[in-house]
Order: structure tokens, then sequence, then C-alpha cells
């Protein structure tokens, strides 16, 4: 698909039309052969294909061709929506137009779309249009750091914050498939954090390099340094949100290791109470022709009463030195 964006408004180009002269923005969505020559006859230039935006080299990514700068990023998608993943998209800035490739569906470009629908002057130089589209990427991406920051405070409180008022203040237990829960969802926003950065990362590298490439245009930039300030503030607020993360995860998995211990005391407390009885009985099960109390009537009731004091006196002698 390919979208025109003018300072006189904004069209999808139809197959076989020949581009408008007052083009500004060109928006290509997972563009045919067909759509790729057209603007290649045009500009002048290569357009960027699916196996080149994939290269991770830097001069690769990064580059100048025939006057025009071409810039590819890593952008992290879906973030808010719990599906994050990485897509590259190509910005390629010419002196009269600006030529966006992506081969994915991006929040920030239907956004800006709509703002360029409701005001053209965003269009007016492909180099503002190119700088209000980033801002708009910024700002989505500030807005999925936000959102994994709230993911890790409901985490932080499901771990922690367990006090039920029907326990009367006592904290509640935590099962060992709540606690897994907890690492899957402590995973999945460190997923969604590494994607974040990465494409944090991608665009402030994009934008050292269009200041490098464009240093003649004072006004872009201005604008490129004030968006490499929301970057490193952005970089700060992934780097705080990493530490939190590391935290929790080592926090959930003492967590565990608290409830599995747990577990095992209550076994040592069982084999405290039932080992000193065993013991009477096996006293008491002997089968000797000469025990005193063989004869005893209350025998019986005697061995149980020592079975019992056998269990409790070691249990709460325990209880008094602090040991359970």
């Amino acid at each position: 698909m390919l979208r025109i964006f003018s300072a006189t408004g904004n069209r999808e180009l139809a197959e076989g039309e020949a581009l408008p002269a007052d083009a500004v923005w060109i928006d290509l969505l997972n563009p045919t052969a067909a759509e790729e020559a057209l603007l290649e006859t045009s500009l002048g230039i290569e357009i960027p294909t699916a196996e080149d935006m994939a290269e991770i080299e830097t001069s690769s990514r990064l580059y100048i061709e025939n006057g025009a700068i071409v810039l590819t990023v890593t952008l992290a998608i879906g973030i808010i929506t719990e599906h994050p993943e990485t897509c590259q998209v190509s910005f390629v800035l010419g002196a009269a137009r600006l030529v966006t490739v992506r081969y994915h569906d991006v929040r920030s470009f239907d956004h800006f779309a709509a703002h360029a629908t409701r005001n053209p002057d965003l269009c007016a130089t492909p180099s503002a249009a190119l700088m209000a589209l980033i801002d708009t990427i910024v700002d989505r991406l500030a807005d999925g750091f936000e959102h994994i920051g709230r993911e890790v405070d409901a985490i932080s409180r499901a771990a922690f914050r367990r006090a039920d008022p029907s326990f009367k203040g006592r904290q509640q237990r935590r099962t060992n498939q709540a606690l897994q829960l907890l690492l899957a969802r402590l995973g999945a926003a460190q997923d969604a954090l590494s994607k974040a950065r990465e494409s944090a990362v991608s665009l402030s590298r994009a934008l050292s390099f269009l200041q490098f490439a464009s240093h003649k245009e004072a006004g872009l930039s201005a604008q490129i340094k004030t968006q490499l300030r929301d970057l490193a503030s952005l970089a700060d607020q992934a780097s705080y949100i990493g530490g939190n993360l590391t935290f929790l995860l080592d926090a959930t998995l003492g967590l565990i290791n608290i409830e599995q211990n747990a577990v095992l005391k209550i076994f040592s407390v069982a084999s405290l109470v039932f080992l000193p009885p065993t013991l009477v009985a096996g006293v008491y099960g002997m089968n000797f022709q000469f025990m005193p109390e063989l004869g005893w009537q209350l025998g019986y009731p005697f061995a149980l009463l020592v079975m019992l004091m056998a269990a409790v006196l070691p249990y709460a002698f325990f209880r008094w030195r602090n040991w359970l």
C-alpha cells in the first residue's frame, strides 16, 4: 500500500497512477515490486528491501545515497497490547520528499497519519514531517515504558502486599503456582522492556546520524537535540525499571525458596511430633515375658499418656526456644 501526504491533504495512490508533484511524505506498507520501481524511478534512489532492513551493520542501516539520508531503525510494537515484538522501518529523507518503508503495522504511523489529516501543515516539508513522525514514535515509546512500569508495580504489589483483613494482619501464603505466575509476568515485562530499550537505542543512533548528516539545517538540529534528550530520559527510565525487575526476580525466587522450605519444615515438625511416640510404642510393643506394665490395669492408658507427653513436650520446648 502506498499513501501520499502533502500540505494539501493525503490519499492512497491507485495502482498505475503517477506520483503527485506535491507529495511530501510517501508511506509504503508492504510495498509491491511495482510500487518500489515507481519510487526508485521518481526519486533516483534504491528503496530498502526487507532483506536490506534486516541487516545489523550500521553502514547498512545509516547512510547517504544520492543526497538522500537513509535511516533504518528498530521499533518496538505491541508493548501496550502485551504482545511485544520488534520490526524494522526505513526513513528516506530527500530534498523534496520523505519516504517510509515498513512491513508491519505500526500504531505510531497511524496516529501521525491521523494528525496529518487534521493538520496538513505537519507535512509542509520532508524534514518537518520526519521530525513530527519521530516525535509521535517517541511519545508512543514513552507510553510503552509507562505501561511496563505500571506492570512492574502491579507485580510488586502482588508479591509483597498480601495482607488480608480476614487473616487478622497475618500474611497469606503464596502457592508455588501463584509464584510461578509472577515469574511468567516478570519474564513478559523483561521481554517488553528489552524490546523498548532496543527501540530507544536504535532511534538515538539514527537521530545522531541524522544530526551529523543535516548539520547545515539549524532548525532541524534543534529538533533532533530535543528528541535525543527525550530518548536519554527514556533510557534512564529503562535502567530504573530494569533494576526493579532484577530485584523482583531475586525476591520472587527467594519467596519460592521460602515456600519450599516451609513445606520441608512441616515435614520436619511432623517427624519431631511423631518420632517420640513411635519410640514409646516400640518399647511397649516388645514381646518380653517380664514387663511390669503388662499386668497393670492402667498400663494401656499410661502408655498412651506417655506417648502424648513425648509428642507435646519436645514441640513445646522447640517453640519456647523459637526454633519453630
